[in-house]
């Protein structure tokens, strides 16, 4: 178990998912929670949960691609524990499947404004506040697709691969500040947005593209970026980290 007691931390998108698989971790590990989700009600049930095991955490409604709400979210957390010292920009939608040149302009602007804004908002408010608590450590959750391409989903690659150009330029920009910057690539991982969206015969056809025969758990990239934000990762910074069961090792 990672020790992240006296630890403050949010999770965006932490309502279901891999991100309530990482705020759980975080909050077993001793980290004061904020659970931010776009659905508060979801959000908060994690919170129960959490504050079930014997944890601290606070749920908190937030739409990350308005940049006001994500400063809001970052005040909260520092009005109700008094620092931030970890996060992790996860909050995202896969977004409309169609070539480029039919690609709707509004599911565009969406996937965009919640993928790669909503994390530059994040980074944004969230390195201020960590400079004034001592330092820290984000993770900001990209995707196997922010190394290679998949056709039909041009804003959704398009993003998380500036993602990654984002999350170098924040860690070396802040390297000898005390904070961390990483970015996580998970392959296609057993969640809802997978499973309310796709039939079992779509799922099996997913799992076949991954050489290890399945596709992954959430617990499984929960434990890389507990990893990453933990201290014994004190030396990795600026760097991009592939949780994908040998998808892109083809």
């Amino acid at each position: 178990m990672t020790d992240f007691n006296g630890k403050v931390a949010i999770v965006t998108g932490g309502a279901s998912g891999i991100g309530e698989a990482i705020a759980k971790d975080l909050a077993r590990g001793g980290a004061k929670m904020i659970v931010a989700d776009l659905d508060k009600t979801h959000a908060g049930k994690v919170v129960e949960a959490i504050r079930a095991a014997g944890g601290t955490a606070e749920p908190f409604a937030v739409n990350v691609a308005v940049a006001e709400e994500v400063e809001h979210m970052v005040a909260f957390a520092v009005e109700t524990y008094g620092a931030l010292h970890l996060a992790v920009n996860n909050a995202g939608i896969g977004g409309p499947i169609a070539p480029v040149a039919d690609y709707p302009l509004d599911g565009w602007k969406s996937v965009i404004d919640i993928n790669l804004n909503g994390v530059f908002y994040g980074l944004k408010y969230q390195i201020a506040a960590m400079l004034k608590s001592g330092g820290g450590a984000i993770v900001n959750m990209a995707s196997i697709l922010g190394s290679v391409g998949t056709p039909g989903s041009s804003a959704y690659v398009t993003a998380k691969h500036a993602l990654l150009g984002l999350t170098k330029t924040a860690a070396l920009e802040y390297a000898t500040q005390g904070i961390r910057v990483v970015a996580v690539g998970p392959a296609y991982i057993d969640t809802p947005l997978l499973s309310n969206n796709l039939d079992a015969e779509t799922l099996g056809a997913l799992a076949g593209l991954h050489p290890i025969g399945r596709i992954g758990r959430p617990e499984e990239v929960s434990a890389l970026t507990c990893f990453l934000l933990s201290d014994a990762a004190s030396f990795i910074t600026g760097s991009y980290h592939l949780v994908d069961g040998a998808y892109t090792a083809h």
